[in-house]
């Protein structure tokens, strides 16, 4: 699967790249990585299924919070988003020749793990700015991969993010990865991902921050096999 998104993403890449730097335009950069995305998923035998689309506010910037339990939770949910998307990831990425100047262009949200406040602060004001623009944000709001499946507690600047900005919060669940290509493997196995897309909810409807996370822990938990669900936080 990863030598699929080599071989067709480098000259995919050549050939957008440049056009996004002329025109000021991500978006056909933005399409071509996911269909050559869906395309190596297929070709590694991962079938994704999904629910709960219809519960996407149509034309209004979301952020989608998901659980993570696999490198293969990003391509197989980011192609499963209406729209365009931007996401969190960890800044070491954008560092990476040519698929880093992509990441960039796109308006992904570089992450500093650190622990400083200040980094956590500048996210978040990318975030919001992307917010702005009108594109989505992804994030998995666990902030690493779950070694087991099961739920790890939440990280808080999503929520900040959510509060701060009041854009709808999809909860997603996503599970069946985690069989497929666990952390530190880079083995890919194939199989199905199941992805579920929940009612939004609305920063407005929540007085403190950790009560929106509570309500969204519950939610993402609610669309994962009883095993996977974890702890309270």
């Amino acid at each position: 699967m990863l030598g699929t998104i080599l071989v067709l993403g480098t000259p995919a890449a050549l050939l957008f790249i440049p056009w996004a730097v002329l025109t000021r335009d991500a978006t056909p950069l933005y399409n071509a990585a996911l269909k050559i995305v869906r395309l190596a998923l297929r070709l590694a035998g991962i079938r994704v299924l999904t629910q709960g689309l219809e519960h996407v506010p149509a034309h209004t910037a979301c952020i989608f919070m998901s659980n993570h339990v696999s490198n293969l939770d990003p391509p197989a949910l980011l192609p499963n988003i209406p729209g365009r998307t931007s996401a969190f990831l960890k800044r070491s990425l954008t560092k990476i020749p040519i698929l880093g100047y992509g990441f960039k262009l796109a308006e992904f949200v570089p992450v500093d793990r650190d622990g400083r406040v200040e980094s956590a602060v500048e996210s978040v004001a990318v975030a919001r700015r992307v917010l702005e623009k009108g594109l989505h944000i992804t994030t998995f709001v666990e902030g690493t991969r779950s070694r087991d499946g099961r739920l790890l507690p939440f990280k808080k600047g999503p929520f900040y993010l959510a509060m701060e900005t009041g854009a709808p919060c999809i909860p997603v669940s996503i599970h069946g990865t985690e069989g497929m290509m666990s952390k530190g493997s880079l083995r890919v196995l194939p199989g199905t991902a199941h992805i579920v897309f929940h009612p939004p909810l609305y920063p407005r409807d929540f007085a403190q921050r950790d009560d929106l996370m509570q309500t969204m822990r519950n939610a993402i938990a609610s669309g994962l096999p009883e095993w996977m669900r974890g702890t309270e936080d």
